[in-house]
């Protein structure tokens, strides 16, 4: 029998990123106590890489913007399968989260007479994006664990979640070990909040933190809930791209929102070449309007370089693949140009994008102030996630929540930039106060002390096989360049089921994995575990990616090119088998309100 320390709670959250603080904050406010589990540091989350603002429609720079244009922007860009209660909530709601966050200390940006300030972004109709800088993630990271800590929540740092824990058919916690050391900790909860975050690490070139392995996908989904829309997942334009060493790291849409445009090898603004029927009447065709559009004319049309995540990152591939890309494959970013347009350019980039401009400087010897950054896509977000109710953020699994980026529904089949964080906000809250009600009409759960022993001795089955077994390494590098190479931005039938039979290989592969030494300090063994995560979300986005015969969103098909009518009906949800398979199936989009449709139809001119 191995050795566990058990700490009790009434709400157990697992991940202490934006959602998961705020989740806790909720539940510590409701008198209940909390635990935080983060697999880093507090305050690491990868929330703190999210730099160019939260989407709320405050209307603090055009008066003209409302949660309805917010809601038909959010609508349009999922492409129509968003879950449109969620839409609805997090339009109406996420000012509220605005102005409550900056009153617990958040320093944002201003305007001249003193209101929160406001910034473009892709595929959003007016200034939306409440910021600090191009640093809004890491202030929403300080100010969230801030006040949280003085809430009163407890927190467990370096800890991984291995699996949820089971009453019946009601969550009862979690089974899961310290990183630094290696000893097993149980969390007994009468709730549990899943705050994961995504799948980058799945691929091989990923603007993402280290952590995110998939985890609380694939934990929810063996304990029984359902993934849904798994095959959406988004990859942002605008990675570095030189050196190798910083290839994939972030370029925020901010700089595009400050003026800033892609170029190719030609010095073309190639964006212009194809602008989609149904975003021409919202995005300029020349050149001058879109720079008006920029400085704050609000009758200028948008540049189409603030065009949907999508659809960006497709053109700057069709440059690359067509010739004329740049020399490392990738396209121009260029923020410089504005000199042409306004004095003091080097200082204004410098105090609108002190972040980007230390990050190219730092990191590769470039001036953003004087030259163009090389970019190119890079795996950034899933839309996808672990399958929940609208209001209360609640799985089909009794007492087991989600919330950010690990939940599905809110963004379709595009996530547009800077819905992340207001998201993380708005179901944050909801997942908290719902987890909160759940268990305080909860007896304390049992836990099945057999089920811990197999959990440990699964755990521990890496050392027994050593140094002679291969490493999990070489599995983790094997799947990531077959879901990069496989499963990427352009999807054809034949690669998938290519990725699928591989991915049938590793899943043998990794279940024979060896790691050398002990418990403590052991990053091989922290990986032998990530590999049964990234293998099951894995196999969720490409078997779903498969069924999904159009393309739609972040899902591209280069043999179904189009959109199939068809398939805006229902989502595809995965889930486990009774035999331990994985089942896909459809789940058909509930029809949406009157009061909405007439939203979408108003909004559509």
């Amino acid at each position: 029998m191995a050795d566990f320390q058990t700490v009790e709670h009434d709400v157990l959250v697992i991940g202490a990123g934006g959602a998961g603080l705020r989740a806790a904050i909720e539940v510590a406010s409701a008198g209940l106590k909390v635990g935080v589990v983060c697999k880093s540091l507090l305050g690491k989350a990868h929330t703190v890489m999210a730099e160019g603002g939260v989407a709320a429609a405050m209307g603090n720079v055009d008066d003209r913007d409302s949660w309805r244009v917010h809601f038909a922007d959010t609508m349009r860009g999922g492409q129509y399968l968003n879950n449109w209660r969620m839409a609805q909530l997090h339009a109406q709601e996420a000012p509220a989260r605005v102005n409550e966050l900056e009153a617990w200390g958040a320093l944002f940006d201003r305007t001249p007479d003193g209101r929160i300030l406001q910034r473009n972004f892709g595929g959003h109709r007016y200034p939306r994006l409440a910021h600090v800088g191009d640093r809004t993630g890491l202030e929403m990271i300080r100010t969230l664990q801030d006040h949280g800590i003085h809430s009163g929540m407890d927190v467990h740092m370096e800890c991984t979640v291995l699996s949820l824990l089971r009453d019946g058919d009601r969550v009862a916690g979690a089974f899961a070990y310290d990183r630094e050391r290696g000893r097993f900790r149980v969390f007994r909860a009468k709730a549990v909040v899943m705050a994961t975050g995504g799948i980058g690490r799945a691929f091989n070139i990923t603007s993402t933190s280290w952590e995110y392995t998939g985890d609380g996908q694939a934990l929810a989904y063996l304990a029984g809930a359902e993934l849904q829309d798994m095959e959406f997942v988004q990859f942002h334009p605008t990675g570095m791209i030189w050196p190798p060493s910083v290839r994939g790291i972030l370029v925020t849409e901010g700089v595009r929102g400050e003026g800033g445009v892609l170029r190719n090898k030609d010095g073309k603004r190639f964006m212009f070449d194809n602008i989609p029927d149904n975003y021409k009447p919202q995005t300029a065709d020349n050149e001058e309007e879109g720079w008006r559009y920029t400085q704050g004319d609000k009758d200028a049309r948008r540049p189409p370089e603030l065009l949907t995540r999508d659809h960006v990152a497709r053109m700057i591939v069709r440059e690359v693949k067509e010739g004329r890309g740049s020399p490392h494959g990738g396209v121009y970013l260029d923020i410089s140009w504005i000199k042409e347009r306004i004095p003091n350019a080097a200082e204004h980039i410098r105090k609108k994008l002190p972040s980007m401009y230390h990050q190219f400087m730092q990191l590769a010897g470039i001036d953003i102030t004087k030259e163009a950054m090389e970019i190119g896509p890079t795996t950034h977000y899933v839309m996808g996630g672990i399958r929940v109710d609208g209001d209360t953020q609640m799985t089909n699994v009794p007492g087991l929540f989600a919330a950010g980026e690990c939940a599905a529904g809110l963004h379709g089949a595009n996530r547009l930039g800077g819905n992340s964080l207001s998201d993380l906000l708005v179901f944050g809250k909801r997942a908290g106060q719902h987890a909160a009600e759940f268990a305080r009409a909860q007896q304390s759960p049992a836990i099945d002390q057999g089920v811990l022993d197999a959990a440990a001795a699964e755990a521990l089955a890496p050392f027994e096989r050593g140094s002679d077994a291969e490493g999990p390494y070489q599995v983790q590098e094997s799947l990531q360049t077959t879901m990069q190479n496989y499963v990427g931005i352009v999807r054809v039938q034949e690669e998938m089921e290519r990725a699928m039979a591989e991915l049938e290989v590793l899943k043998q592969r990794a279940a024979k994995v060896g790691v050398p030494g002990n418990r403590e300090y052991n990053p091989g063994w922290h990986t032998a575990l990530d590999l049964r995560h990234l293998l099951i979300v894995s196999e969720a986005v490409t078997r779903s990616a498969i069924e999904r015969r159009e393309s739609r969103g972040g899902h591209f098909r280069d043999d179904y090119p189009d959109k199939d009518p068809e398939f805006a009906r229902f989502n595809h949800v995965v889930k486990l088998g009774s035999g331990g398979e994985m089942q896909l199936e459809r789940a058909m989009i509930p029809p949406m309100p009157d009061e909405l449709e007439a939203i979408i139809k108003e909004m559509q001119t």
